[in-house]
């Protein structure tokens, strides 16, 4: 888009539009997809005897997800067996709380989920890849993320006073394990659009159409940004930075306060995802404190505040 094009334009009318939540089209072929993967993984023999849960997670489940989020990511959660973390407590163990080996390992799970999905779609309709399975579109469903994981338990306090934090846990066929925290996100989520009037979930969606429109028009910045870390900024956001009489002015103050947190290590290095359980700008995750200043900086002028 050409800068003239830019400069005339009405950002609180785009904004609006972009902020807007998810259509009930859009939202009932993700519940379609939903209730059609329930069925398949409902229908196998082998998982019917299973404890297994399925529900959709990320930005479809959170209603954050835009038009350009074109699948719907659910988790197959069995917690018959389940990955311990023990990491941050004082004591405790395997013995010290009675757990003993599981019965089945995560590839065998993963295997099942295999065959249940394919039994029910057809082969043709279901591609394995390295952490999940795609399940292809139809007219009445959108593309499925189908990813099978395990519980996981991070277990906190000591032999005398513990609790759990309960996450998922998913082994790719290569790589290194990845821990979530899905029923977090979604509930620290919903609390924030709450206390901030809604703004919260609208904001997340007019920087991820920024982000994608950006990334159209050539500016490479945007690339290593995706939608999960653009949600998570926002929810760094402070709750007075929501509720302005324009959404124009939400954007400003999101993105100048994520701007001048994010120039150095020390001013953002407590910040968390979502869920409060992951350090969001740590060594390890996919994208760095440095390429998210520059797409805010980035994003800024493309809007053309000053």
């Amino acid at each position: 888009m050409a800068s003239t094009q830019l400069s005339n334009r009405n950002w609180e009318d785009v904004f609006t539009t972009w902020g807007g939540a998810p259509s009930a089209t859009e939202q009932t072929k993700c519940e379609n997809a939903e209730r059609a993967v329930r069925k398949a993984i409902e229908a196998s023999d082998k998982l019917n005897a299973r404890s297994i849960e399925v529900f959709a997670q990320g930005s479809y489940a959170n209603r954050t997800n835009v038009r350009e989020d074109s699948d719907v990511d659910i988790c197959v959660l069995c917690d018959d067996v389940f990955y311990t973390d023990y990491s941050l407590s004082d004591g405790l163990n395997d013995a010290v709380l009675h757990y003993s080996p599981g019965g089945f390992s995560y590839a065998d799970f993963k295997n099942e989920v295999q065959a249940a999905l394919r039994s029910y779609f057809g082969a043709d309709s279901v591609t394995r890849g390295n952490k999940a399975f795609d399940v292809h579109a139809n007219t009445y469903r959108v593309d499925a993320d189908v990813v099978p994981c395990l519980e996981h338990r991070r277990l906190m306090g000591t032999p005398q006073n513990n609790w759990i934090n309960y996450g998922t846990e998913l082994r790719p066929d290569n790589g290194p394990r990845i821990i979530n925290w899905p029923r977090q996100n979604y509930k620290n989520g919903v609390d924030k659009n709450d206390a901030t009037g809604r703004r919260f979930k609208a904001v997340v969606r007019i920087l991820k159409r920024l982000r994608n429109e950006m990334l159209d028009n050539g500016y490479q910045v945007a690339a290593p940004i995706p939608s999960y870390l653009i949600e998570c900024l926002t929810w760094n956001v402070p709750n007075e930075g929501f509720g302005h009489e324009s959404y124009r002015a939400d954007v400003r103050y999101a993105i100048a306060h994520l701007w001048n947190e994010t120039r150095s290590d020390e001013t953002c290095k407590e910040w968390g995802e979502i869920n409060e359980l992951k350090y969001l700008l740590c060594p390890g995750q996919p994208w760095t404190r440095a390429q998210t200043n520059s797409f805010l900086d980035a994003a800024w002028n493309y809007i053309g505040f000053e």
